[in-house]
């Protein structure tokens, strides 16, 4: 009894002061009232919650989940063949050094990254520059950066390695005798690669969504340096809200965000015992 507690102790102390604590000062403050000098005042009602489904933050809604959507099909498109070649077809040798330059990236500070894509697509920046040398614009492509591209672009890069390395894990327990199996039965390549080897690392594919679509979903330090006022999506509107000090209103959306996470996260869970049994 006292060493299961022990063993429990340190961690469930740990979510209930960092986690649980602060979502219910969160939910709290979401029923709460701004105060005309920006203060917050304690007469709970759901006006915040309300004011959540004004017109005017539709677009910003409907942009966050077009950006989350797209950040997460290209990343599994580019990110699928890779780590597919690193499980199966590369060598021992090879598939460290592979692996580890999936993680290079984080060897550095997101935020420096973000500032380097800033110098490559601004008007005077390397991209422009090089198509204007190789005479392909007459003028700097002023819509590769603070526009929903360069928010993409910011997105995708940075999202990459959390693709790669979910995939990379279910596709090296992939048995590559059945996939030959199903070729010796007449299958032809594309019909193996997904009547054989999706469904077996479909839970490999759930994870790595998962993981990529809710922090896009909730990004802010992308759309804020490269995407401007117009690419706005709804982590901004939280630190606005916040940076306004008007800490009910920026409360209630981060509430809803984290209703819609948790609604993913558990339609992930649902999906990922499905797919176990189906690799058995």
């Amino acid at each position: 009894m006292w060493s299961t507690v022990l063993l429990l102790g340190p961690a469930v102390g740990w979510l209930g002061l960092f986690f649980l604590a602060p979502l219910g000062i969160i939910l709290l403050y979401s029923f709460a009232q701004r105060s005309f000098y920006g203060g917050v005042q304690w007469n709970f009602h759901v006006g915040n919650y309300i004011q959540l489904l004004d017109p005017l933050y539709f677009s910003i809604y409907w942009r966050s989940l077009i950006i989350a959507t797209a950040t997460t099909l290209i990343c599994l498109v580019i990110c699928y063949p890779v780590a597919y070649y690193i499980a199966v077809q590369s060598s021992k040798k090879w598939k460290n050094l592979l692996l580890l330059l999936c993680v290079v990236p984080f060897w550095t500070g997101f935020l420096l990254r973000t500032y380097a894509w800033v110098f490559l697509l601004r008007a005077e920046g390397f991209i422009n520059s090089l198509l204007m040398q190789a005479n392909l614009i007459d003028r700097p492509l002023t819509w590769l950066l603070y526009s929903d591209f360069a928010v993409l672009v910011g997105q995708v890069y940075g999202e990459i390695p959390f693709m790669i390395l979910p995939l990379y894990v279910s596709l090296e327990r992939l048995d590559i005798r059945l996939v030959e199996a199903a070729m010796d039965l007449g299958a032809n390549r594309w019909s193996a690669f997904f009547r054989v080897v999706v469904p077996l690392t479909k839970v490999g594919i759930i994870t790595a969504i998962v993981l990529v679509f809710i922090p896009s979903l909730g990004a802010f330090i992308t759309p804020d340096l490269l995407g401007g006022a117009k690419s706005a999506m709804v982590g901004n509107v939280i630190q606005n809200q916040f940076v306004q000090r008007n800490q009910p209103l920026g409360s209630a959306l981060s509430v809803l965000l984290t209703i819609v996470i948790l609604v993913l996260l558990i339609v992930a869970f649902r999906s990922g015992p499905r797919s176990k049994e189906s690799a058995q």
